[in-house]
């Protein structure tokens, strides 16, 4: 498209680009410039380069300053409430010696598991399943959720 104005002082009147694919599968880029002649194509190219270069300098300074230190691990984040043991969620006896059973120590384990699973856990039945997906909805959890990156790695399994 062209924007049409009363007066150009721009010293580049036309930039045509043709990108060229080459035998070895890389691109070249091709500018064809056309200045009136008070600059050359290439100090136009420069100059735009320069400008170009000097306002991304402010988003480098910006990934710079919110980078996290090099000793700093990079995880995903995992909601708090999936890496509390089973035990915050108050479950009943049976319920929870149920799960104890099964090694489901964190609510996370916990969401993992589908209906099907947990009624095939000895002693647990549709009673303490009504309970289990009452307690996890009061949290906006459910069961037969996929988390990713579970568990964490730096999680204590010991608990």
């Amino acid at each position: 498209g062209r924007l049409l104005i009363d007066a150009s002082y721009c010293p580049v009147i036309n930039v045509a680009v043709h990108v060229e694919t080459l035998e070895n599968g890389k691109e070249s880029l091709i500018l064809n410039i056309e200045t009136n002649g008070t600059i050359s194509p290439e100090e136009a190219i420069s100059t735009a380069s320069t400008i170009f270069a000097d306002q991304l300098g402010s988003f480098i300074d910006i990934r710079n300053s919110v980078a996290p230190a090099e000793d700093q691990v990079l995880r995903p984040l995992i909601d708090p409430k999936l890496i509390s043991p089973v035990e915050d969620l108050e479950l009943t006896v049976r319920s929870a010696n149920c799960l104890k059973a099964e090694g489901i120590k964190f609510i996370g384990d916990l969401v993992q598991k589908t209906e099907v699973e947990l009624l095939k856990t000895p002693n647990l039945g549709k009673k303490s399943l009504a309970e289990i997906k009452d307690v996890l909805a009061e949290r906006g959890l459910s069961l037969g959720m996929r988390l990713e990156n579970w568990p964490p790695a730096d999680i204590d399994l010991s608990r």
